[in-house]
Order: structure tokens, then sequence, then C-alpha cells
């Protein structure tokens, strides 16, 4: 029965013939034969899933959008489950066919069978009976044959899927427009028009650079798939500016460059951002209400500890106590800059600092006991962990949104006399989530796939064997609480973040190093604070030796007074058992995936400690 009511050659159709599928195959039934959690990015990202469905005689890898992670939370989407694709966006993506799924219905009356025919892969634009290998490939999903498509054939398919609709709509100014969700934007998709609220726009920046100057300012659009960041320079500053304003919808058509987002400048969960040109389309949208206010993301106190230190959340709490505004100086720039702290608690019984900058300090009106939810902060290791609204980010005052009614109810009823707990109260290691202090040797580590499913901490005692030291540190930025890598210029090292170019960087660890037990080697990362731990020196001293044992212009004595100190200090870490604490977490590098593991503290053997520890396990084997 399953069988039968599958859309053969939808999925080829939709491919090689988009006005012949969207006519025949209108909402084309197919099996899902395989679903993939895909490691998020950034501590407030949602979850994202690449599943593969069939026709029977084809097959296609899809992304689901995150409007449809419903469908994998309910436990509707199952492997071998018949589905109803009733919205989706075809894509060529490197050469490879691509459907990011907008809107996915499970037929589950159908079951969940096993694979039902023998499907091959559909391949990048060719027509399937025109997809003959030139020579025997190795085999791809499912066993079949992968031949690589032709650059005629990739042409081909991205014209195609770029002026393929996904819905229409007629603006006020009587242009008919296609509307893309912003979730399925990528470079290949030239013919597009979006639909999206700015929630959040910058002020203008200026730059002086050696061959001119210029101007910019950015803008977060917002709609129900996905948000997206939009730079625009010099004359579409002026074009643009006072045009685009917060809160508004608007439509906005191509020619609009789609380019990978540089993730440091920006903390959106997209991979993508857009740069603004002289001929693109911005128009207000009649309908101001159909798109949403804001998307947050939301990571509750407690869990903070799990996240890495410089990523970029958003945070849901009650305003329990507001501070008074104070000026800090900045050490490189001697400018001033106004911070308020403010502490935040939820119903995990955890309370947090955040600290606004800026206007928003100074023009400050939250009162205690009212409900904050911010969007953009940046995760800090300051007492635990702590918080920083980024310029880029937004706040918002007992925010009309289910979750702020929840936190609200709870605290009015029971939270207000509640004691909360501080993460400085832990240790920087500590036990977070109930998280284990079991000693585990290398091997229990890899075979028990620790962090394979999810972030997880967990300690070893080994020795360590080699220190990596061609790339042991970068260039960062000399700003208070920035640690940003910073851009040679020539006549001084740029700070996009921060909008400002020091004479010098400050040189900060990023150590890679493997370490040993009699089980097993593992290799641990570790950033600027463990590195000077191991290395009993800073990256700015290590720098500036390594910088003198490889110039032409010092003595000879010099260079080799330089180059013992630098192999000093490495040769120091080699051989020293300590206990390592680490956190493991999948990471995703073009089509691989691999357990990173990142120190996040080292400690020299308490030997007593040791003793007493292993004279317990004796005892407890004795028993």
């Amino acid at each position: 029965m399953a069988e039968q009511a599958i859309t053969q050659g939808a999925i080829e159709a939709i491919f090689s013939d988009p006005e012949r599928a969207r006519s025949q195959y209108p909402v084309p039934v197919l099996q899902c034969l395989q679903i993939k959690t895909l490691d998020s990015k950034g501590g407030g990202a949602p979850e994202r899933y690449r599943i593969v469905l069939s026709d029977v005689r084809n097959y296609v890898q899809c992304m689901l959008a995150t409007q449809a992670n419903h469908v994998v939370h309910e436990g509707k989407l199952k492997r071998g489950g018949i589905v109803r694709m009733k919205s989706y966006q075809a894509q060529a993506l490197k050469g490879k066919n691509v459907l990011i799924v907008l809107e996915l219905e499970a037929i589950e009356s159908l079951g969940a069978p096993d694979k039902i025919g023998n499907p091959v892969g559909l391949e990048g634009g060719a027509k399937l009976e025109e997809a003959q290998p030139a020579a025997p490939a190795a085999p791809a999903f499912y066993g079949a044959p992968k031949s690589e498509p032709t650059q005629e054939s990739k042409s081909q398919v991205q014209r195609q899927l770029a002026s393929r609709p996904n819905n229409t709509t007629r603006t006020s100014g009587g242009v008919s427009s296609t509307i893309y969700p912003i979730e399925a934007l990528s470079p290949y998709a030239h013919k597009w028009t979006i639909k999206a609220r700015v929630t959040h726009k910058s002020d203008i920046k200026t730059w002086h650079k050696n061959n001119g100057e210029g101007k910019l300012f950015s803008v977060n659009l917002l709609d129900e798939s996905s948000e997206i960041k939009a730079t625009m320079f010099n004359d579409q500053v002026d074009q643009f500016y006072d045009i685009l304003q917060e809160g508004q919808v608007y439509y906005i058509s191509a020619p609009c460059r789609v380019q990978l987002a540089k993730k440091q400048f920006s903390n959106l969960p997209n991979d993508y951002e857009l740069t603004f040109e002289r001929d693109t389309v911005v128009e207000k949208a009649e309908d101001q209400s159909s798109v949403p206010q804001v998307r947050f993301n939301f990571c509750n106190i407690q869990e903070l500890q799990s996240v890495e230190k410089d990523a970029t959340v958003d945070v849901l709490g009650v305003l329990k106590t507001v501070h008074d505004v104070s000026s800090i100086t900045s050490k490189s720039t001697q400018k001033p800059y106004d911070k308020r702290e403010l502490e935040l608690v939820d119903q995990t019984g955890y309370s947090v600092r955040v600290t606004v900058w800026g206007k928003t300090a100074t023009e400050f009106q939250g009162k205690p006991e009212e409900v904050i939810a911010f969007k953009g902060t940046r995760v800090s290791d300051f007492n635990g962990r702590s918080l920083s609204l980024l310029s880029s980010g937004t706040m918002a005052i007992d925010p009309d949104i289910p979750e702020a009614h929840a936190l609200k109810g709870w605290y009015d009823s029971t939270g207000r006399h509640n004691e909360f707990a501080t993460h400085s109260n832990m240790s920087s290691v500590g036990a977070a989530s109930g998280r284990s202090n079991e000693i585990l040797m290398i091997q229990q580590v890899k075979e028990k796939d620790v962090g394979f499913d999810k972030p997880e901490y967990f300690s070893v005692q080994a020795t360590i064997v080699h220190v990596k030291h061609d790339t042991f540190c970068y260039p960062a930025c000399r700003s208070e609480g920035c640690n940003k890598k910073v851009t040679d210029m020539g006549d001084g090292w740029r700070c996009e973040k921060c909008d400002v170019t020091h004479d010098r960087p400050e040189y900060r660890y990023i150590l890679n190093f493997n370490c040993s037990d009699h089980t097993g080697q593992i290799w641990l990362s570790c950033f600027d604070d463990q590195g000077r731990k191991l290395l009993g020196a800073s990256a700015d001293e290590l720098m500036e030796w390594k910088q003198i044992k490889e110039s032409g212009d010092a003595s000879d004595e010099a260079r080799k007074e330089a180059e013992a100190r630098f192999t000093t200090a490495f040769d120091s870490a080699n051989c020293r058992k300590m206990t390592f604490r680490a956190r493991a977490k999948m990471d995703t590098y073009g089509e691989q995936q691999r357990v990173r593991y990142q120190l996040m503290e080292a400690t020299p053997l308490d030997y007593k400690t040791e003793g007493n520890r292993l004279a317990e396990l004796v005892r407890q084997l004795s028993v």
C-alpha cells in the first residue's frame, strides 16, 4: 500500500522540469530514508536536520527548514516513514541537487516500512537517462555509482532553480514577485524577493585605509523561516539608510549579493549574508502583521556553563538587581565606555550577570521583577559565566511571548522567594547539570562516544607528549573584552567588530596538544588562559621570541637566546602529567564529522588526594 502511495518520478521532475513538477506533482508523496541531526552553530542556534527522501526511483539529500523541525521533535517523522512534501525549495549547491523542505506532513497511517525499491542518486542537473559515469566510481549513497556532473549541467540546473518560485505575491507597486523564505537563499538563486522585518539597524560606521575611506551600515532581516544580516556600503548607505526603519516589514528583491557570512561580525545562525547593490529593490509592505516581530533561541541560565566561551546566545530572565551606570576607559584607545550590570534569574535556580553598554546602559528603564529577553549576548567565563550584550544585540522588557508569560507566572508564584546559585559558586569545570567528576581513561572516552550526541564534559589524567608550535596563537584585538582576530592593514591592525585600529595586536593562544595515558592518546585544544598555564609564558612573549629567532636583523646571540626561550617554553610542557577537564563536542567540517575535545581546565596532580583516591578504589575492589 505504501509503495502505491509514493509519487514515482517526482524527484527527477522537480530538478529537470520544475513547471511539470508543479502541475503534475503539486504535493509529492515520498519515503524518508534517513534523518541526521547536524551540529548547531553557536550556543543559541536551533537544531538542524538533514533528511534523505526517495520516490522509489531516485533519492535526494534534503535540509529540513527549522520551521518544519516539529515533525522530528513530535516523533512523527521516522526513518522509512511516508510523507507529503507540501512546500519546498530546489537548489543546486556545489553541483549537487538539494531540496530545502519548508513544510512536511507525515502519513502515519502508512507506517514506516523498509526501504522501497532501489533508488539511485540524482546527479547534479543532468537528466537521469543522460547521467552516465565515464568510469566506474566509488559507491555513493545506497551503493549507487557516483559521477561528476559537467559544468554545463551545473549551469543549466542553477539557471532553472534560480527562477523557480516558492509562492507569488503582488507588491503595492504592482510588481509580481517571487517570495522566497530567507532560509532558502543561496548564492545560486538570482531572482528572488523576500518579505522580512528589520529587527535591528546599526549606526553608520566609517573607515579610513591607505587606499581610501568608506562607510557602511547593516540590518538584521527576519521572516518565518530564519534571519539574515544585510550590509550596505558607501552609495547604498545614502540610498537605503533612511528607507529601512527598525520594526518595519519590506519586500526586498534581487539583484542583491548572497555570500558566505562573516561569522566574526554577525550573531545570527545563518550561513549566508546579503550585500545590497545599486539596483536592489526595497519596498515597504502594506501587510505589516504577517511577519514575526522577533525570533529567539533561548538558552536557560543553568545551561550557560555548557556553552562555549565567546559563543552568542539569547537569554530570558527575571530582572533581580539593577546596578548603577559606571564608566571604564579602554586601555588601547583611552576612550570611555558607559556600562550597566544587570542580574537575571530563571526557573533553573541560577542567576547570571548581564552587561549592557552605551545608550542601552544610560537609558535603561527596566525595573526589578520585570522579565527581560536579550537577543545576541556574548558568553564570557568571568565569574564562571557572565553575558555581554553585543552592539548588534537587542533587548525587550516584558515581551509578549509564551516563554516570558510562563517565567513571570513561575516567579510570581514561587520564584520570588527562592535563593539562586551563581556560576562562580562552581568550579570553572564544575558539575553544572549534574556533570560527573569521574576520572576516565582515554580509551573509555572514545568507547563511550563522549560528545557524540551532545556536548559533554569529562576528566582524564594524562601526560603531555607533544605541543604543536607551528600555529599556536592568533593576533587579537586589544580592546577590553573583545579578543576578536585583527587584520594587518600595513599601518596598523584593524578590528572590524570594534571599528578601531591598533598599533599592534595582543597575541592569544589557540593551542593543540597531544596527551596520552596507558590506554591511548587524544588531541586537546585550548585557549589563552589554559595556554598560559601549560607554557608558563604569554602568547605575546612567545611570538616576540619567534619573530626574533626568525629575523635577519637580529644578532646571532639574540637569535640563539630567543630560540632557546621559545623551545624551552614548549619543552617545559612535555612529559607533564596533569588532570585535564575537557569538553567533547561533535564538529562538522565539509562533509566530515568528528568529535573535538577542548580543554577547560588543567591542574597539576595532587599526589596526596590522588593516593587517597587510588586507595579507595583498591578498597572497593577488595570488598
